[in-house]
């Protein structure tokens, strides 16, 4: 399988996953798998699995749509949008990720980049404040 096929396969993947489909993860990654994200980083299909059992535990209405999708060699970059309701309130994510393929075509490593700060905690009362401060008086002016 190419690093093409594979991304392609892993793609359509990611954008129909859902609880029921956690189960099949094991098609698509390696026993040990690396996954990361900001707030995240383990190692194995059973770790990676619970972060995604997790998400889907606290959030509904997900949505995952790669916009474009770059390959190099064994290398899949991925620009998406994650949007969903967490705790009743509509977001949006916007990243990318590094997505390596070992040779059978399995994903080896899955590394997210998103802006937690924001994206994420810019949200939340306390902290929101707080980095809205701190935003304004780090802008160059």
């Amino acid at each position: 399988m190419t690093t093409q096929q594979a991304a392609a396969a892993y793609k359509q993947y990611l954008e129909s996953l859902s609880p029921e489909s956690l189960s099949d993860l094991c098609n698509y990654v390696t026993p040990e798998v690396h996954f990361a994200d900001p707030f995240n980083d383990v190692h194995g299909i059973t770790a990676m699995r619970h972060i995604f059992d997790v998400m889907f535990e606290a959030v509904s209405d997900i949505e995952f749509k790669v916009d474009r999708m770059a390959i190099d060699r064994d290398t899949a970059l991925m620009a998406w949008a994650f949007t969903g309701e967490l705790r009743r309130q509509p977001f949006k994510l916007e990243g990318m990720s590094r997505i390596t393929f070992d040779a059978s075509g399995r994903v080896a490593a899955h590394i997210d980049h998103w802006d937690s700060a924001t994206q994420f905690y810019i949200r939340l009362p306390v902290i929101g404040w707080l980095l809205s401060i701190v935003r304004r008086r780090a802008a160059v002016r």
